[in-house]
């Protein structure tokens, strides 16, 4: 029977499925220089290569590929049978990585964060904060979050938190300089505070109103990515800003921001969260599942 360390073969498939030893040592928990080692040390012992490395990139090789295909299906497997061991020991344990982008992240999930660690003190939880819409299988996360808009057809879904809605704003200082807006096109040609993705992209600010789509393209002079430093930025009277009410709701009550176009701020469905379909989900997600019913129903009116 081989006698090569799980161990080391769950390392290379963290590397591969990466392509990236930094991002591997950071899940293994291990430097990169000993997460090296150990692949050159597995290589040897199995007389084959299974990475292509050059000093800026890493990648299987053919024969890496068909070894990943095979092991992560098992690897799975073993990882289910831990945690069902566990659970049936009346204790979910385990790593849970949760991939959500930030407006959920920071007012849907963080608030659950201490509850359900109190809740399930042998869960390990990680929530990775991206706004791109990646593939969590393929990166080696148990869910994600998004939009509804957003969701694939094969995975399963189920609501995370209530609705949302955007409002705009802006410091009283803008309103006395500028005027207030009566209507978004009233914006065009006035200072706004926006946002703006890693790609480039600046996307349009969209209002609604008694069925009527108008939008309107932020003409800056402030566009960021960190939606901290663009609230720092409206507060200080830079322009308009239009974000997520839960980011603003303690500011607009003190007044140092103000609401407008309040009419054209329709709420939407809150993010979902999402995950594959499998037949047995590892026991941290089921013990996640379990306790997001729990938070929707004391949450309910």
């Amino acid at each position: 029977m081989d006698d090569t360390d799980l161990r080391d073969l769950q390392a290379f498939a963290a590397v591969a499925r990466h392509r990236s030893f930094r991002r591997a040592a950071l899940e293994q928990r291990v430097s990169v220089s000993s997460l090296s080692q150990r692949m050159r040390e597995l290589e040897e012992h199995l007389g084959v290569r299974l990475l292509n490395r050059t000093t800026r990139s890493v990648a299987p090789t053919e024969a890496g590929e068909q070894l990943l295909r095979r092991l992560e299906p098992a690897l799975g497997e073993v990882a289910g049978a831990l945690s069902d061991l566990r659970e049936r020991q009346g204790r979910p344990a385990g790593r849970l990585r949760i991939n959500a982008p930030a407006p959920a992240a920071d007012l849907v999930l963080a608030p659950m964060v201490t509850p359900f660690l109190t809740r399930f003190p042998e869960v390990e939880l990680e929530i990775t904060v991206d706004m791109a819409l990646i593939d969590i299988v393929a990166r080696g996360y148990d869910a994600g979050v998004r939009y509804e808009e957003h969701l694939a057809q094969d995975m399963i879904a189920v609501p995370l938190g209530p609705p949302q809605r955007y409002v705009l704003c802006a410091a009283p200082s803008v309103l006395e300089r500028f005027g207030v807006p009566e209507r978004p096109e009233d914006l065009l040609g006035k200072p706004t505070v926006s946002v703006v993705y890693a790609s480039g992209a600046h996307p349009p600010w969209e209002f609604e109103r008694d069925g009527r789509v108008v939008r309107v393209q932020p003409g800056g002079p402030f566009h960021a990515g960190h939606v901290g430093v663009q609230i720092r930025a409206a507060l200080d009277g830079l322009g308009f800003l239009l974000t997520f009410d839960g980011y603003v709701a303690d500011h607009i009550a003190s007044g140092r921001l103000v609401a407008v176009l309040e009419e054209w701020s329709q709420s939407f469905p809150g993010p979902f969260l999402y995950y594959p379909s499998r037949r047995q989900p590892p026991a941290a997600l089921r013990a996640f599942l379990d306790f997001l019913k729990d938070w929707r129903r004391q949450a309910a009116p």
